[in-house]
C-alpha cells in the first residue's frame, strides 16, 4: 500500500491536497463526504490555522525580501494528515451504566494541535500520545515537536503552550496526563537582505531544544 493510499484511508478517501483545494474554493460546493468525516474536519481545522500562520510568515518574508524554505510546511501537512486518523478509542465516563462513550485519538490530537496553535508563538509539528489511552487512569505522556518564531522566549512560549494544552485536555478528556513534553526543533525568522558580497541570509535555524514538564 502506498503513502497516498494510507492517507486516503486516514481521511475517508480524501487527501490533504484535496482538502487544501476544498479550502481554496471556500468549502463550496459543500462536499458531504468531507464535511461528514471527523478526520477530514479535524484536518480542515488544522489546515485553516496553519494557513493563517504561514500567511503572516509570507508577509514578513516579502517585506524583508528573504526567500523561505517551505520544507517545514510539507512536514506539518504530513503530520496533519497522519494524525487526523481516528486511531484508538479513548473512553469517557458515561452518564449511565448502560451507555458507552469515547473520543477518538485523532480528535484528541486535533484538540492538542488547536490549543498549542492558539497559545501563540509556535507551530505544532508532530503530536503523539504515549501510553495506553484505552485504559482509564493510565498515565499518558503527550510528546510534541514544535517550531517557534524568532523573537519569542522559547521557555516562556513552551510553558504557555503546555498550560493551554493541559487545560484543553482537562476540560475535554478524562486522560491522566503524566507529562507534556515539547521539543523545539526550529526557529523561523526573516532577515533583511544583506549586500551581495555578504554571507547568504538564512530563514531558519536548527534550535533543538527540549522542555519537559509534569502535568500542571
Amino acid at each position: 500500500m502506498t503513502d497516498l493510499d494510507n492517507e486516503r484511508d486516514d481521511l475517508d478517501g480524501h487527501t490533504i491536497d484535496e482538502l487544501s483545494d476544498y479550502l481554496d474554493r471556500g468549502r463550496t460546493p459543500l462536499d458531504p463526504s468531507i464535511e461528514g468525516s471527523p478526520g477530514c474536519r479535524i484536518a480542515l481545522s488544522s489546515l485553516e490555522r496553519l494557513r493563517q500562520i504561514s500567511q503572516s510568515l509570507v508577509e514578513v518574508d516579502a517585506a524583508a525580501e528573504a526567500p523561505r524554505n517551505d520544507d517545514w510546511l510539507g512536514g506539518i501537512l504530513e503530520s496533519i494528515g497522519r494524525e487526523a486518523r481516528a486511531g484508538r478509542d479513548i473512553p469517557l465516563l458515561p452518564p449511565s451504566p448502560r451507555a458507552t462513550l469515547s473520543v477518538t485519538e485523532g480528535a484528541v490530537r486535533g484538540l492538542i494541535r488547536a490549543a498549542g496553535d492558539r497559545a501563540g508563538g509556535l507551530i505544532i509539528g508532530r503530536c503523539r500520545l504515549d501510553g495506553d489511552v484505552t485504559v482509564p487512569g493510565t498515565p499518558i505522556t503527550v510528546s510534541i515537536d514544535a517550531s517557534v518564531f524568532w523573537g519569542e522566549r522559547i521557555v516562556e512560549t513552551v510553558d504557555r503552550a503546555r498550560e493551554a494544552i493541559y487545560s484543553a485536555l482537562l476540560k475535554h478528556t478524562e486522560l491522566t496526563i503524566a507529562s507534556i513534553d515539547i521539543t523545539v526543533h526550529d526557529v523561523y525568522f526573516a532577515q533583511v537582505a544583506e549586500p551581495e558580497d555578504s554571507a547568504e541570509a538564512t530563514d531558519s535555524t536548527d534550535a533543538s531544544a527540549s522542555t519537559e514538564g509534569d502535568a500542571l
